[in-house]
């Protein structure tokens, strides 16, 4: 990253321009930089907006910045931050140091609300019982502390501590208890006006309920102080005993129904084999009582499963209603439930029921000292100084700017620290150790889904992962820009550890992968690995289509029968072993002859040329990977972050490249020192696999000798190498391969031979 700063010429404000990532950004370089933000032309921000969640930064400082709190910080809020923190500092150099300590004597006290914010850091000091001329972070976390001295702190709530007598702070009390308490700025549970308001009318509401109950407790109360008990008891048989009238009435219509409508023996005789004890649910099931035409519900004949609460009712209604009978009718049972209509509907009116723990005594008192006015009094003190607290809390936001705007900007208006290797971007979520690689460049997820759709425009080969922490039980999805390195091992389902920024470790699985070049390194072999890739396919694919063929006719054949099996057996043998075989070897041989023959022709071209050998080596390496190599460079040059970042909610508004040197430091490869083989063991196993790499290498030059023999016997198929001279310029040599009736070629070489040679005499032996 350049540090050479380029002043344009322009109007207005005299900004400062640099080179950031290979993009020219506007320099904030200087605390009045931060003071003209409002000058600055918005085409010339890096960033438009960005969301507040998902970021590795200060999250109060980013709560203060989305002044609308709509979940992302746009430039007309940031514009806004920075003229209020500029208008109360006066030193705004001190703005780039990002200090969490802010001198007193650096307030600006020429405005009221800079003497305003100046008088609560000095209160903030004296409450927490510091003497010093300068405030931090650190003494306005424990805002407990702030306030633990105070009785008035201005959020409108007050304490038992509040109160300047025993009576009042009593009632106080009951009010907490009753209504339940706020917590108050000092950490003392309290109660606001609304509290208060609500206590007082519950006492008010429970008092007159229970006045109601002392007029009309005749009629209320027709059982006494047992009423509440009796009502339950006849409302736990209400619908078994309407039910046994019921079936009373259908016998009265119809008595040949009487066995439908009663237990039958038959029924209690498929239980009694069991526990009858266990089965409670079954019996009282039954009806409550045997059902007769006399409509009477008799109190010696009760369904066991139903005799303890018909008792109970018994004792606390029907002897106290209608003593000395052993037998009650519909009608008074219905008139002994109608005397509770009155206690229902008083019960139902019940208003004050918070307070009722108190006791009717502590009510009345409560309401015959009327000291709502004085509570309210004291709330109303508590809020007079809700301007201080206020203060108070302005200066926490004074701090935390002044402590983290300057770096928000690095990383809003110029996006700096993506590209110091001394700082973290703070979208940077940590690292991802995966396949012998570190990933330095990794950003947290929101929407996997929709995040892959639009980070696949970024250029860069993006590795999506999900993490899951047992230890915080927690989940999280990530994806890491890969830089460097081979793409082989790459792949769903490969497991990876993530580090956040705390250096708290995740698992961490691949669940997508979206492949763009990594390096010019790997773009270099990438044409070969693939064509190793694409023979490797053929070849499995073919063998495997081979062997499908002979297992489905072996098993054609099994069903003919034995005979059959063994024949095909053998055809299939000697199939595999004569065409397989044989023509494996032979395209192996015709391979391994046209590449000598290539290879043959360019030695005779170059031998005693070592500059051309050179040369054609090189030329033959650009030919292969030259176009893949140039592809991904101008791919790797164009590498924009950019996508990604949109995918998660920024709005980017210029470039934010990837260089193909920068993006070198992204990712770090493993690498091994060299070792001594010291163990003697080891030595001779190092030794045994050398000598197996000379017999390779003795192989190979055995194979490459081979083609070329193969080469000249090819020249008879007149296959002709473009390194090969004039004919008149071939000296005489003997053809090779003895065939010169045969070959023309041949024929051709040797009778320029003849033409260059003295005649042979007469006499000579042929």
């Amino acid at each position: 990253m350049s540090k050479k700063t380029i002043l344009p010429k322009k109007e207005g404000y005299d900004w400062k321009f640099r080179n950031v990532g290979g993009v020219a950004r506007v320099d904030i370089c200087r605390g009045e930089d931060i003071a003209h933000l409002a000058e600055l032309d918005q085409k010339l921000w890096t960033v438009l907006s960005c969301p507040t969640g998902k970021l590795e930064f200060d999250p109060r400082t980013l709560q203060i910045l989305d002044s609308d709190s709509d979940g992302k910080i746009r430039v007309d809020e940031v514009v806004a931050a920075s003229q209020w923190l500029c208008s109360l500092i006066k030193d705004k150099d001190l703005l780039l140091k990002g200090s969490d300590t802010l001198p007193l004597d650096q307030i600006d006290t020429t405005t009221p609300e800079g003497q305003t914010l100046y008088n609560s850091a000095r209160q903030i000091i004296k409450n927490l019982g510091i003497d010093k001329e300068a405030i931090s972070l650190t003494d306005l976390s424990d805002s407990i502390a702030i306030f633990r001295n105070t009785k008035f702190n201005g959020d409108g709530i007050i304490t038992p501590a509040t109160a300047y007598d025993e009576a009042l702070k009593q009632t106080i009390c009951d009010i907490i208890a009753t209504e339940g308490g706020l917590a108050d700025r000092s950490g003392e549970a309290g109660a606001d006006q609304a509290k208060i308001d609500a206590f007082y009318t519950d006492c008010a509401d429970y008092a007159a309920w229970k006045a109601d109950l002392e007029a009309g407790k005749e009629t209320i109360l027709p059982f006494g102080d047992g009423t509440s008990d009796a009502l339950a008891a006849c409302e736990a048989l209400k619908d078994k005993v309407a039910d046994f009238f019921m079936r009373c009435k259908l016998i009265a219509f119809n008595e040949d129904c009487r066995t439908a409508v009663d237990v039958s023996a038959d029924k209690i005789g498929a239980i009694s084999d069991k526990n009858l004890a266990a089965c409670i649910d079954e019996i009282a099931s039954y009806p409550i009582a045997h059902p007769g035409k006399d409509q009477l519900l008799h109190y010696d004949g009760i369904n066991p499963a139903w005799k303890a609460a018909f008792d109970k009712v018994r004792a606390l209604v029907l002897d106290v209603e209608m003593p000395g009978k052993d037998a009650v009718s519909e009608q008074e049972w219905n008139a002994v439930l109608a005397k509770f209509d009155a206690f229902k509907a008083w019960n139902a009116a019940k208003k004050g029921a918070a307070v009722e723990s108190l006791g009717l005594d502590r009510i009345k008192a409560v309401l015959e000292e009327d000291r709502k006015g004085d509570l309210s009094a004291l709330v109303d003190n508590d809020k007079a100084r809700s301007a201080e607290a206020e203060a108070i809390d302005k200066v926490d936001n004074l701090l935390h700017l002044y402590r983290y705007f300057y770096e928000f900007l690095r990383n809003y208006v110029v996006m700096a620290d993506f590209y110091d290797k001394n700082r973290k971007a703070i979208f940077e979520a940590g690292k991802l150790y995966i396949d012998q690689r570190c990933c330095e460049l990794c950003i947290e997820v929101e929407d996997m889904g929709k995040h892959a759709d639009m980070a696949g425009l970024s250029g860069c080969f993006l590795i999506y992962c999900n993490c899951t922490s047992k230890v915080r039980n927690a989940t999280k999805s990530i994806v890491a820009v890969m830089t460097d390195g081979g793409v082989e091992s790459l792949r769903p389902g490969k497991n990876a550890i993530f580090y956040d920024r705390k250096g708290e470790d995740w698992d961490a699985v691949v669940t997508k992968v979206i492949d763009n070049p990594i390096s010019v390194k790997q773009a270099f072999w990438a044409p070969y690995r693939k064509a190793w890739d694409f023979c490797v396919e053929k070849i499995n694919k073919s063998a495997a289509d081979k062997d499908k063929a002979i297992t489905a006719g072996l098993k054609a054949k099994v069903d003919e029968g034995p005979a059959a099996t063994a024949a095909a057996a053998k055809e299939t043998k000697n199939a595999f072993d004569i065409a397989k075989f044989a023509g494996i070897f032979a395209a192996i041989g015709m391979a391994l002859g046209y590449i000598g023959s290539f290879l043959s022709e360019i030695v005779k071209g170059i031998t005693g040329q070592p500059l051309t050998a050179v040369l054609v080596f090189i030329g033959i390496l650009l030919c292969i990977s030259g176009p893949s190599c140039f592809i991904a460079w101008t791919k790797l040059r164009k590498r924009n972050l950019a996508p990604v970042l949109n995918a998660n909610g920024w709005a980017i508004n210029s470039s934010v490249l990837i260089t193909i040197v920068f993006g070198s430091s992204l990712t770090s490869i493993a690498k091994y020192p060299k070792l001594e083989f010291i163990d003697p063991q080891v030595r001779l196993k190092k030794i045994r696999e050398n000598r197996k790499k000379v017999l390779a290498w003795i192989a190979a030059a055995i194979v490459a000798l081979g083609a070329l023999y193969l080469t000249d016997c090819f020249k008879f198929a007149g296959l002709r190498s473009p390194f090969a001279k004039d004919k008149a310029a071939v000296e005489s040599v003997e053809a090779p391969c003895g065939l010169e009736a045969a070959c023309g070629q041949c024929a051709t070489v040797e009778g320029a031979s003849e033409a260059a040679a003295p005649a042979p005499a007469e006499n000579s032996v042929e």
